[in-house]
């Protein structure tokens, strides 16, 4: 087990429907971190933008960007993660994809689509949450509109970290802000959120404000709004653990079933 973890953000402006070129673009990020990284997190559909236009930039669980994801893991020795547009069964899926150096591939298909534009009508949703087991540390990995509901990233399974990654757009940025605070201090984990920045394809302006959340709600991390950019953090178990056996507030959630 490891009593720390070293996360790697990539706050990125993406290329509107081009995955190639979006994975050239990581590539030559990611090649340029330093050793050591336990984890790099890429915002949501990193291979695409938000687009409902899920027919021309789907790929299958062996398609282009998942083998993209099995190399460089492999490649830099880091799990990777962030969610692209899969196909399965003649569905559409919004699906996070956590990816480790031995190949091994878990992921989480988005619970909340957005409704405010269509997502629901294109993209099945998920019905099921996980909890991955990484190196000593459990992670809960939920993506973008699922910040909005509280119940569904309720830390009944005692957590380490809860992972966002999400194309959350400029004019709602400060909900973004708030409600990733709220997370970490309820759930009493390290709470990330990885947005994207730049304008998409249907002039939706993105502002990053990407950032990482201690235990407390002190953000930890310092990412230029509206910039690319790449940032490091390291996580530290012990900080988890002072808090939660000092103050104990876990122990007094309430107990309730998600249907």
């Amino acid at each position: 087990m490891k009593t720390k973890l070293n996360i790697v953000l990539i706050q990125a402006d993406l290329v509107w429907e081009n995955p190639k070129q979006n994975r050239l673009n990581f590539t030559k990020k990611i090649e340029g971190l330093d050793e050591g990284v336990d984890l790099i997190i890429l915002p949501e559909m990193f291979s695409s933008g938000f687009t409902m236009n899920a027919s021309a930039v789907s790929e299958t669980m062996s398609g282009p960007t998942v083998l993209w994801m099995q190399a460089m893991a492999l490649k830099r020795d880091t799990a990777i993660m962030g969610s692209i547009v899969i196909t399965e069964d003649n569905q559409f899926y919004n699906r996070l994809l956590f990816v480790e150096p031995s190949g091994k591939i878990s992921y989480y298909d988005k619970r909340h689509t957005f409704t405010l534009v269509g997502e629901d009508k294109i993209y099945t949703a998920g019905n099921k949450k996980i909890i991955l087991n990484y190196k000593g540390w459990k992670i809960c990995p939920l993506i973008c509109y699922d910040l909005r509901f509280p119940v569904w990233a309720r830390n009944t399974e005692d957590y380490d970290v809860l992972i966002y990654v999400a194309n959350w757009p400029k004019p709602r940025v400060s909900a973004w802000d708030a409600l990733l605070k709220a997370r970490a201090i309820e759930n009493m984990c390290y709470c990330i959120g990885v947005n994207r920045v730049g304008l998409d394809g249907v002039q939706s302006e993105y502002s990053g404000h990407s950032a990482v959340y201690d235990v407390l709600g002190n953000e930890i991390t310092a990412i230029t709004p509206f910039e690319e950019q790449v940032e490091s953090v390291t996580l530290e178990k012990r900080h988890i653990e002072a808090y939660r056996n000092k103050l104990k507030f876990l122990n007094d959630r309430d107990s309730f079933i998600v249907h």
